[in-house]
């Protein structure tokens, strides 16, 4: 089984990526697809291969915090970031797979409508950087729409990484993502690199096929190399707070997000 294979060599191999940290925002603006799923599983898999990684709440249902075995623990986080700018250096959470979380805190869900004292994105952007400054990854974990939370989110993004679930409506879903990347990067001035994940892939169903050939054809040399199939292990582990690594480590989903993994550091596509 791979999994059990050697892997810190990894860390030497790859060059696509310098060893300043490096934000990957996991967005899309449909439910369903396995953005949550994804940082949690790609975020440990980074890790597992040598890599300073942290994983960062930007939903303010907490979810990616409650995947990572923190439910309950979720008072201060991401949201104090914005209303006000404050310091969340102390507000980390130590994870037992070698991240560092960062929950989303109460105060994210007062941010949409607010009117309190937000900080500017240009000064989100910076002070995120700085906070993870020791780390080479950051994978940020958005909610399923559009709104102030996503632009704060993509002002520090050095890629996008779009969960797209094998069916047509998440396709035809992709859609109005990417007017939504093109208009944003219209106002800041130059574009996001944007990275496609295939996930809830059943080899056997045609239309699963059908999907990944699209998305080849619309978005080439942009999906990643591993489709994620779907498994009752990938369903199952986050009522347990573990990832699919911790929960069951020779499932399927488990293989691909490791593989996807590696896709991902050596720019390996479809």
């Amino acid at each position: 089984m791979i999994l059990n294979a050697p892997c810190i060599f990894i860390r030497y191999e790859y060059n696509l990526y310098t060893l300043s940290v490096n934000i990957i925002v996991v967005v899309n603006q449909k439910g369903g697809v396995g953005k949550t799923t994804t940082t949690a599983n790609l975020a440990h898999a980074v890790a597992m291969m040598g890599h300073k990684v942290s994983a960062i709440d930007f939903d303010p249902q907490g979810h990616l915090t409650a995947y990572l075995g923190f439910a309950g623990s979720n008072d201060r986080g991401t949201g104090e970031m914005i209303l006000g700018g404050s310091d969340s250096s102390h507000h980390f959470l130590k994870t037992e797979v070698g991240l560092q979380l960062l929950p989303s805190g109460q105060a994210l869900k007062k941010i949409n409508g607010s009117e309190q004292n937000l900080i500017t994105l240009d000064d989100f952007a910076e002070n995120l950087r700085a906070l993870c400054q020791d780390q080479e990854f950051v994978f940020v974990d958005c909610p399923p729409a559009s709104g102030i939370i996503m632009d704060y989110a993509l002002s520090a993004a050095d890629k996008v990484l779009v969960p797209v679930a094998a069916d047509y409506l998440a396709l035809r879903g992709l859609s109005d993502l990417v007017i939504t990347l093109r208009t944003y990067a219209k106002t800041r001035h130059d574009d996001i690199s944007r990275t496609i994940v295939l996930t809830r892939f059943h080899g056997k169903r045609r239309l699963c096929h059908e999907v990944r050939d699209k998305l080849v054809e619309y978005f080439p040399n942009q999906v990643l190399a591993t489709p994620v199939r779907e498994t009752a292990a990938l369903a199952e582990s986050p009522g347990f707070g573990k990832t699919v690594f911790e929960y069951r480590r020779n499932d399927k989903g488990a293989e691909d997000y490791f593989n996807l993994a590696k896709d991902f550091l050596h720019a390996r596509y479809m």
